[in-house]
């Protein structure tokens, strides 16, 4: 299973970013592919479910995500199943005012994509995507 991981620091608080992370809707406004969240709901252990859109390489899947791990201002971790399966993994570290993000995500090729690019192609424009999620998140939080 490919794998792709970044990791950014961020002037802002572990707290505010957590917040904003843990909330799935708030992740297509840093997230490029990702097109869109619905259907929302709120799991007991604080964490959430949710339906996804995403499209890679102009092809558009579906799915849907759960919260698999969350402890607050550490880790949040959730496994998407549906066209792309995925497990998706950001890591907090509080850094006095600053904040370490950790983003890695591991993700299975659906095989009618791997007959259009190669696994190779589709893993480097996934890590260029987390790159641009962190980059994102550092920019909501610092140019607010």
């Amino acid at each position: 299973m490919p794998k792709v991981d970044n990791e950014v620091i961020i002037n802002a608080p572990v707290q505010a970013i957590f917040d904003y992370v843990s909330q799935p809707s708030n992740l297509k406004q840093i997230w490029p592919s990702l097109v869109e969240i619905n259907n929302e709901q709120f799991l007991p252990d604080g964490g959430y479910s949710y339906h996804w859109f995403y499209k890679m390489a102009g092809i558009r899947f579906n799915g849907v995500g759960e919260c698999l791990e969350i402890k607050p201002n550490l880790v949040l971790a959730s496994k998407n199943v549906g066209a792309i399966e995925s497990t998706v993994y950001f890591r907090f570290l509080s850094i006095g005012s600053r904040t370490k993000v950790s983003l890695v995500i591991d993700y299975q090729v659906p095989m009618p994509l791997l007959g259009q690019l190669t696994e190779m192609i589709i893993l480097k424009m996934n890590a260029k995507e987390v790159g641009l999620i962190l980059d994102n998140l550092r920019i909501r939080f610092e140019e607010i």
